[in-house]
């Protein structure tokens, strides 16, 4: 099987919800020793943070009326840059990105640490650079131009 076949096929948050429950996994392998208040406030502050850059993002597609679906970037009907698009040019990404953050920080493992590291590096290679080879090819000069202003993640 090529890696190529991977490309726009299993949807971004079925993505974090398998890293998730590895990272679950991971924990019961090398658990924390206890899970003190700061490090709950710490990852609801992460989860809370994620939860809203994809929330940012969802909203910013729907008031510009484009899609919303990962699996589909060629279905997309204008190019979003505005609002949260300004910071990053994948907010939901990066806001499931956090969120799992968030969770390795409540798992308390220092081995869970790795789940947002392979979410962000699947992702980048498996959804990010297929949709942007498809923008690039819908929008062309403006997505350029908006990709060298604005960051991927951050």
């Amino acid at each position: 099987m090529a890696l190529s076949s991977l490309e726009l096929k299993i949807p971004p948050p079925i993505v974090a919800l398998i890293v998730a429950a590895a990272m679950w996994g991971l924990s019961h392998v090398a658990p924390a020793s206890s899970t003190p208040s700061w490090r709950i406030a710490a990852a609801l502050a992460l989860a809370i943070l994620g939860v809203a850059f994809s929330i940012s993002g969802a909203v910013a597609f729907g008031r510009a009326k484009t899609t919303k679906n990962p699996m589909k970037p060629e279905a997309a009907s204008s190019l979003v840059v505005t609002g949260v698009y300004r910071l990053t040019r994948n907010p939901m990404y990066l806001g499931l990105s956090f969120v799992l953050f968030g969770w390795a920080v409540f798992l308390g493992s220092a081995a869970t640490l790795v789940g947002p590291v392979v979410f962000v590096a699947y992702i980048s290679r498996f959804q990010i650079a297929p949709e942007e080879k498809v923008l690039t090819t819908l929008f062309g000069v403006e997505y350029s131009a908006y990709k060298a202003k604005v960051r991927r993640w951050l």
